[in-house]
């Protein structure tokens, strides 16, 4: 699919366009005149060229002074950018907001996405306190033990070093409250995350009821046309409950709406009701440090 010009780009004087992305901290003061060389329609020179390596001439002046020639490679769509940019701002969000006590990461699936965003946010955050994890918007994909089980690590044991601080094992572990948000766009796997979480009592989940949608399907015959069909061929159940969770979904314990003008003005109603609840389940319940016992005197008779 072809690209739009870069995201933002405004007219600047003459036929010249200011490189503005959607955060205002990160625009450029570059101004771009030609693209292969042309100055006319400067975003039809797009089209088509997802992919393929495209010239800009760039520069710090309307008319085209200390210009210089860059080569680019357009990408066909933005969304894993502004999926990133919002991850993101959600973790200024949270670490401003608590004085950064409270991780935040987001699983967008239980797929490959979903354990590149955990290991890439989960770990360098695993030195605070508590944790907020969003699942929302999560496309599910396989069993979500994964994530589990890192998030229940239990403490083990300390070590003491000749010099700098004790550390503990495990070392990449979260033993404060933590609190999950949920909406009806998670399912499948998206569904069992939340179900784990709460089967666990690991702590509260926020939001909206998921999707409902945690069945799987496996081993679907390709037609000679290159399509395929596909039909439920995995059943969740359990003792207690039975066949659950399907056509239901996991309901919060604290339910939240994203009302759209809410959402419209910058608001997150959901996140900001999780950061009240960890924040206040922090100074009810604060993580314990491991108190060092007296060294042992050991002496050769």
């Amino acid at each position: 699919s072809a690209p739009p010009a870069p995201q933002g780009s405004t007219p600047a004087a003459g036929r010249r366009h200011r490189v503005t992305p959607w955060r205002h901290q990160h625009r450029s003061h570059t101004l771009w005149y030609r693209v292969w060389g042309q100055v006319k329609d400067v975003h039809a020179r797009f089209e088509g060229k997802a992919g393929e390596q495209v010239e800009l001439t760039v520069g710090p002046n309307a008319d085209g002074s200390g210009s210089r020639t860059v080569k680019v490679v357009p990408i066909a769509s933005e969304a894993a950018l502004r999926n990133r940019d919002w991850v993101e701002g959600n973790i200024r969000r949270v670490t401003e907001a608590t004085q950064g006590r409270v991780a935040y990461v987001h699983v967008p699936d239980t797929a490959d996405m979903g354990f590149v965003y955990f290991k890439r946010y989960f770990f360098p955050q695993a030195d605070r306190e508590a944790i907020i994890v969003d699942e929302r918007y999560n496309g599910g994909g396989s069993v979500a033990d994964y994530y589990i089980d890192i998030l229940r690590r239990p403490y083990v044991a300390s070590w003491t070093t000749r010099y700098g601080d004790d550390f503990a094992t495990p070392q990449a572990a979260i033993w404060g409250p933590k609190v999950m948000l949920i909406d009806e766009n998670a399912g499948s796997g998206g569904d069992l995350l939340p179900w784990m979480f709460r089967k666990f009592g690991m702590g509260k989940l926020i939001g909206r009821p998921t999707w409902g949608g945690l069945v799987g399907i496996l081993g679907f015959p390709e037609l000679m046309d290159g399509g395929n069909v596909t039909s439920p061929n995995l059943g969740f159940w359990t003792e207690e409950e039975g066949f659950g969770v399907e056509n239901v979904g996991v309901p919060p314990d604290i339910e939240v709406e994203q009302w759209p003008a809410e959402v419209a003005a910058g608001r997150d109603p959901q996140l900001e009701k999780a950061i009240e609840v960890v924040l206040a389940e922090l100074a009810a319940n604060p993580p314990k440090k491991p108190k060092r016992p007296p060294f042992p005197v050991r002496v050769r008779k």
